[in-house]
């Protein structure tokens, strides 16, 4: 049965997308063994989950990556590529319902490989030095250089054991130096930068979801809201990948029919020097930053586009709020424009 996590997040997470995030791409390259559970499950966004009559040919079956009881010298390790180059502000190894199967040890180290996967050649530097894991909980460690770009992580367990899932909190690196000045490109991707900083609900999907590649898989894979049975509407503030001005906007239904949002809007700010939390004065003030989109009709699995007149030319913007009236599913968010 699925356990919601009460852990209050750390500082170093606010902020932060999860660079280890399968849903956006993250791959377990090689372990030395995963005999009770594949490593892939290990980087699976949704929380583990665990059901006490489940069992598969190996034994118990285990939400995580698990090796088995290891009878010789050496330890296990695991090879993982992110989901995309970044920075990295640290780690959460979370050994849920691993109790008599945990690793006593993990460590952490990363490379940047240009191209493709590591070899033997490749250099790692460690980021996490040997550290105590315990049973059933989730290990925050924050990492204290931020400014170095990584694309691969090894994580060593000692000897041996189960982690249920690894998530690495950071920023995604991408080359803003080598976009034109006339060049378009979508500022709110996830790839580029952008982050999802605040919102007013996120029962069934992560207003982050909307920022991702791709149209989407299927309904769970955008940001929803429950039911609203209030006055009000739902909304979510975006801090762009760069400052930049926006001239097209597309809002993506798919997937999204019978709870799709009657009408949306889009406000926008210039704040370069905001944080990475939004106080609630600071929300209050987000009601009133410039429209850069009046409110808009939307219909059922369908993708929006919006240009020309539609778009307020209010100079560059660093953060947008995306309102939707009153409640529902959109799938992708797509804010193409240029830098400032």
């Amino acid at each position: 049965m699925p356990e919601i996590s009460t852990v209050v997040l750390p500082d170093f997470a606010a902020g932060a997308v999860n660079l280890a995030s399968a849903r956006l791409g993250a791959q377990g390259v090689f372990s030395t063994d995963e005999f009770f559970a594949p490593l892939s499950r290990m980087l699976n966004d949704a929380p583990a989950e665990f059901d006490p009559d489940l069992y598969d040919d190996n034994g118990k079956y285990m939400d995580g990556w698990e090796s088995r009881r290891k009878r010789v010298p050496g330890h296990d390790w695991a090879v993982i590529r992110l989901a995309m180059p970044g920075r990295i502000f640290g780690f959460d190894v979370d050994t849920r319902f691993f109790t008599g199967n945990y690793p006593p040890h993990c460590s952490i180290q990363a490379a940047c490989v240009a191209e493709g996967d590591p070899t033997e050649t490749t250099v790692w530097t460690e980021l996490l030095a040997k550290s105590p894991l315990g049973p059933g909980a989730q290990h925050f460690f924050e990492n204290a250089d931020r400014d170095k770009v990584w694309t691969h992580l090894r994580l060593h367990i000692y000897p041996d054991g189960g982690v249920a899932r690894l998530r690495v909190y950071g920023a995604a690196h991408f080359d803003w130096s080598k976009v034109g000045a006339d060049q378009e490109l979508d500022l709110a991707y996830v790839f580029h930068g952008a982050k999802a900083l605040a919102w007013s609900d996120a029962h069934y999907g992560h207003p982050d979801k909307m920022l991702g590649p791709g149209r989407g898989l299927n309904m769970g894979d955008g940001w929803e809201t429950k039911r609203r049975r209030g006055p009000g509407h739902d909304w979510a503030i975006i801090r762009l990948g760069h400052a930049g001005l926006i001239s097209r906007i597309v809002v993506d239904t798919h997937f999204f029919k019978g709870n799709y949002p009657d009408t949306c809007e889009l406000l926008g700010a210039y704040l370069p020097d905001a944080g990475d939390t939004f106080s609630p004065e600071d929300i209050a003030q987000s009601e009133g930053w410039k429209p850069i989109l009046g409110r808009q009709k939307l219909e059922m699995d369908r993708e929006h586009e919006f240009s020309g007149s539609l778009i307020a030319e209010i100079g560059p913007v660093t953060h947008v709020r995306f309102a939707m009236h009153p409640d529902g599913g959109v799938m992708r968010l797509r804010l193409f424009g240029t830098k400032a």
